[in-house]
């Protein structure tokens, strides 16, 4: 049961909107923020888009104690003929509902989601950077409220999304980035949460992350839990490599998260006549492969980067220098048309686009 209506509360005291030379990620939040609450008896309903303001919880929250929440990321993004449009948001509302199902949260109405999602960067639109490579970040989420200590699922939720114009990613351009092979945690198992897009699983990664910044590398490449040498993320983002012309990506194994840009990655390279493989892939194979030279590229693909190249990988003390460190012909040909789609500069031929006005 839901209740498919939207109020609308104007925000009266708008925030000065920062330079768009200014941006970075998730720093500054736009004016209104949407909120939909649920409960037993009455489903989803209380629709509402509001001044953007803190949240008020029982210290006993669910969300708080248990980690019972989802979350999504997506971006509008306004063209030349100042158009604002989004990037495939059913696959984000399609993968919120699998997140859902996951962590014993309701299912959302995924068409109503994202005409909410709609109405509110179009209340904010003035908040969508006009810059090259700047964007409207959209951060949908869904946290349990119920004040109980007891292990179960909540009763009540609350779904939110909230806005943050963002700047380009590679301010000078993409660049290739160093990457450690993760030896010591483990980011996800199968038959966990790694699929689902939950907070805790970004929480189990920090360690790691913090460990090979403090040696000079940007991200970690994660190997599978339990034997510890097959390949599955990188950072946050699906991973790809590129072997003797073919691309790999490691097949989705119930512990890896299902990329909206993993997908249309794939979608363009076979449309391209790019062979292009989801299989398993162990870093040995992946070794063995940079020593015969047949490695000819590695990149990670996500809502925030689109595609960022892999120029090193460090595994077991040996670093594994790709396309000698610089942007690859194919991370390069996926970007520039990924982000010409965004932005309307490239013709859309999979119907990826939702205008928003």
């Amino acid at each position: 049961m839901s209740e498919n209506k939207i109020t609308y509360i104007k925000n009266e005291n708008v925030k000065e909107k920062p330079a768009s030379d200014q941006l970075s990620f998730g720093k500054y939040f736009t004016d209104h923020m949407f909120i939909q609450d649920y409960t037993p008896d009455k489903g989803w309903h209380n629709a509402r888009i509001k001044p953007y303001e803190p949240l008020i919880l029982d210290p006993a929250a669910i969300v708080f104690h248990y980690g019972q929440t989802v979350f999504e990321g997506l971006k509008a993004y306004r063209t030349e003929d100042n158009t604002i449009q989004l990037f495939r948001p059913d696959k984000n509302m399609e993968r919120l509902n699998h997140s859902n199902d996951r962590l014993c949260i309701p299912q959302i109405d995924e068409e109503f989601a994202i005409d909410a999602i709609k109405q509110l960067v179009e209340i904010d639109q003035d908040w969508v950077p006009n810059a090259p490579g700047t964007s409207l970040y959209i951060r949908p989420f869904i946290i349990s409220t119920e004040p109980y200590l007891g292990v179960a699922p909540s009763a009540n939720y609350q779904f939110i999304v909230i806005l943050s114009p963002v700047g380009a990613y590679y301010a000078e351009g993409i660049n290739p980035v160093k990457i450690a092979v993760e030896n010591q945690f483990v980011r996800a198992v199968k038959g966990g949460t790694g699929e689902a897009k939950t907070a805790g699983n970004y929480a189990s990664s920090l360690k790691a992350q913090e460990q090979v910044a403090s040696e000079g590398y940007a991200q970690v490449l994660w190997l599978d839990g339990v034997e510890k040498k097959y390949i599955e993320e990188v950072g946050s983002m699906n991973v790809f490599f590129k072997v003797n012309g073919e691309v790999i990506t490691p097949e989705l194994n119930g512990s890896i998260l299902e990329g909206v840009t993993r997908n249309s990655v794939i979608e363009l390279l076979k449309s391209w006549d790019i062979p292009v493989t989801e299989r398993k892939i162990t870093m040995q194979e992946l070794n063995d492969h940079y020593e015969k030279g047949e490695l000819e590229e590695a990149f990670g693909s996500g809502t925030a980067a689109v595609i960022s190249p892999v120029g090193e990988l460090a595994w077991e003390g040996k670093k594994m220098v790709i396309n000698n460190g610089d942007t690859g012909e194919i991370a390069k040909r996926l970007y520039d048309v990924l982000t010409g789609i965004q932005y309307g500069k490239e013709n859309d031929p999979f119907d990826w686009l939702v205008k928003v006005k």
